[in-house]
């Protein structure tokens, strides 16, 4: 083990508590797509503790960041979204946490863009980033914030055009708002209080 990887795993500011992972998919022809939703709400969330995602480690870029007095990596994993698992996984292994001090962020077609919704568990629901986590961590059982983009325009409209195409400007206003509550979602859910985050956020 280096020295890095003994700062990493120990720091003053104590033991590693939870990871944020957003998820998405690294380049510039990604930026701003729906897609790309948990990349862009982990970044809120960074900006708002003041801290830059740009270490490069676990397949991903993180920061160290302290959240209401725990100590948590907020991670984006650049491994592509179908194989989020491996970045996510990584990352929980180093650090030695369970599969409940994880807290994923990602898109959701059935919501519209401005709502989140709060789970403690369940299936991927086709979204193959979630579905890489959980073959790769071999449990369901970890939480999630989705993030609404909007269902496509039509039945026929073809879904991966939809969630790779960019926001519409009234959208950006609305993710802007969706983040503010995924960050407080995150704040009340590491202190234990997941049930009052889904109270108050899931419609």
């Amino acid at each position: 083990m280096s020295i890095m990887d003994l700062f990493d795993k120990i720091s003053p500011s104590g033991k590693i508590e939870f990871v944020i992972a957003g998820l998405g998919n690294p380049g510039l022809e990604y930026e701003n797509t729906r897609h790309n939703t948990g990349f862009m709400t982990v970044d809120s969330i960074a900006e708002k503790l003041g801290v830059k995602i740009d270490r490069m480690k676990f397949k991903g870029v993180y920061a160290d960041a302290n959240i209401n007095g725990k100590r948590c990596i907020l991670l984006k994993p650049t491994t592509y979204m179908n194989n989020s698992g491996e970045s996510v996984s990584e990352i929980l292994n180093f650090y030695k946490l369970d599969n409940d001090r994880l807290i994923v962020i990602y898109d959701d077609i059935s919501l519209e863009p401005g709502k989140i919704r709060i789970r403690r568990k369940g299936t991927h629901g086709g979204h193959n980033g979630i579905r890489s986590i959980i073959d790769l961590l071999g449990t369901e059982d970890f939480l999630r914030i989705k993030m609404g983009i909007g269902k496509k325009p039509h039945p026929d409209y073809d879904l991966a055009k939809w969630v790779l195409g960019k926001f519409k400007p009234d959208d950006i206003s609305k993710l802007s708002l969706a983040a503010d509550k995924a960050f407080e979602s995150v704040c009340l859910m590491i202190n234990d209080n997941t049930e009052e985050a889904m109270n108050k956020f899931n419609s």
